[in-house]
């Protein structure tokens, strides 16, 4: 009989970024949008960024990642990703909330596009005044 794959979801998000995490125990490897880790986030301060949570509960390696980025930018899609992986770690390990939530893994950056109001032509520009 085939053994049964423990598998963890979670989603995060980042302004307009949304990336789904699946982890499972594993040796490591990170995939992103079906192409490896480094080649998808080729600089390296944004790996660590994202790799910020496995770090500090000390779990580097022990859990293959699967993630699917959708919107915005790369590196709102790290942020995204890296909220992402904290909710899937506190799913597999409710223990590891405490640390997650002290470094702000948890926190999710809601800051959007602000939308262009009728009658100007941004969202906060006007147009130019004319007193006559």
């Amino acid at each position: 009989m085939a053994e049964k794959i423990v598998e963890f979801k979670a989603s995060g998000r980042r302004r307009t970024s949304v990336a789904h995490v699946r982890l499972a125990r594993g040796v490591g490897k990170i995939e992103v949008n079906r192409s490896a880790f480094e080649a998808y986030f080729p600089v390296e301060a944004v790996r660590n960024f994202i790799l910020q949570p496995l770090e500090l509960t000390q779990k580097t390696g022990q859990f293959d990642v699967l993630v699917s980025c959708k919107g915005g930018g790369k590196v709102g899609q790290a942020g995204a990703l890296r909220q992402g992986l904290a909710r899937a770690l506190m799913a597999a390990d409710e223990n590891l909330r405490a640390p997650l939530k002290a470094a702000g893994c948890l926190t999710r950056d809601s800051r959007m596009k602000e939308r262009k109001k009728p009658g100007q032509p941004g969202a906060r520009k006007r147009y130019q005044f004319s007193k006559r």
